[in-house]
């Protein structure tokens, strides 16, 4: 007989950066493992320093990070640790991405611009990345820039679920805040069984999340509107695309979105809305004066989606198995 045969079982790991514990603690212990302890500091002038406490040789390991602010520091810092374990003799590096940062350059809009989700794929790969793991991309073409397998999870399920719980669906009417997000918002229609509605917009090229709201294709008068996005990030669109449905007559708007990025004058623009109600997913850490000000903001657990998928992995299973009923 030639070589050596083990005897040795499969072995799960999962890790976690310092952008977003809540959350890896929680998918953590949806899985049934604990967090490997990791010393992760940063040096005086910003350097990141990384060294698991445990040997991670021969494992397959799951690495999460969510791109938050300040978020070329967290992405750096998921990249050292992808290093860390490739050079610590990983089986697998699966990168837990639940928000993917860059997301929104994925294409040159104009000449001598950058594809910079891109080059984050490339950074992933090189660093030693076997597979990512991710949650409601901005655009699904992104799948396609990572050299290796993408898990593309969905927010959907959950979102739209809880609204069908809470509102009157012979009264609902879904939104889609432009054009790019129609797809998502048909398939929130055929979950919830309710109609389509269009807020048509133009969006300033030269002046950065400067939104002007034109018309609303569809009937929302009287209706209970579900805005549908993928992020919120300054606010802007989302605020003034609900004040075109109220303009229109609608009865009421609720704000759904998977990511709640929150930067800038998002928090006032939320609380002076007259949105009733703003769901997110924990995708993102909610900043913690809108997390305890703001009573009309809901944040769902993307924990067990997010474990579930890990758990497929893990065992070789279907990912797409999850969401197949969409």
């Amino acid at each position: 007989m030639t070589g050596i045969k083990t005897t040795g079982e499969k072995k799960l790991m999962f890790f976690s950066g310092r952008a977003h514990p809540e959350l890896a603690e929680e998918v953590a212990q949806q899985l049934g493992v604990g967090v490997v302890p990791t010393k992760a500091f940063d040096f005086a002038n910003g350097e990141i320093y990384v060294r698991y406490q445990e040997s991670a040789r021969g494992a397959d390991c799951f690495v999460i990070q969510s791109h938050t602010a300040p978020i070329n520091q967290w992405i750096m810092e998921q990249l050292i640790m992808i290093d860390a374990l490739k050079r610590a003799s990983a089986r697998s590096i699966t990168v837990i991405v639940p928000f993917y940062g860059y997301a929104r350059q994925d294409k040159k809009h104009r000449g001598r611009e950058p594809i910079s989700a891109r080059l984050i794929a490339d950074l992933m790969k090189t660093a030693g990345a076997d597979r990512i793991l991710t949650v409601d991309l901005h655009t699904d073409q992104i799948q396609g820039f990572f050299d290796g397998p993408v898990d593309h999870l969905f927010a959907l399920p959950l979102l739209a679920d809880y609204v069908g719980q809470k509102v009157d669906k012979a009264k609902l009417t879904v939104v889609s805040p432009d054009a790019g997000r129609v797809r998502v918002a048909d398939r929130w229609c055929d979950r919830l069984g309710a109609p389509l509605a269009i807020v048509h917009k133009r969006r300033d090229k030269d002046v950065a999340n400067q939104v002007t709201v034109h018309e609303v294709v569809g009937e929302v008068k009287g209706r209970v509107c579900v805005l549908v996005d993928d992020m919120i990030d300054t606010g802007g669109t989302i605020c003034a695309a609900a004040d075109a449905l109220f303009a229109h007559g609608a009865e009421d708007v609720i704000v759904t979105a998977t990511h709640g990025v929150l930067s800038g004058p998002a928090a006032d623009r939320l609380k002076n809305s007259r949105v009733s109600e703003f769901v997110f997913t924990d995708t993102l850490p909610t900043p913690g004066e809108l997390s305890r000000d703001l009573d009309k903001l809901t944040v769902l657990s993307i924990a067990p989606t997010i474990a579930s998928a890990v758990r497929e992995v893990f065992e070789d299973g279907s990912v797409t198995s999850l969401f197949d009923e969409q």
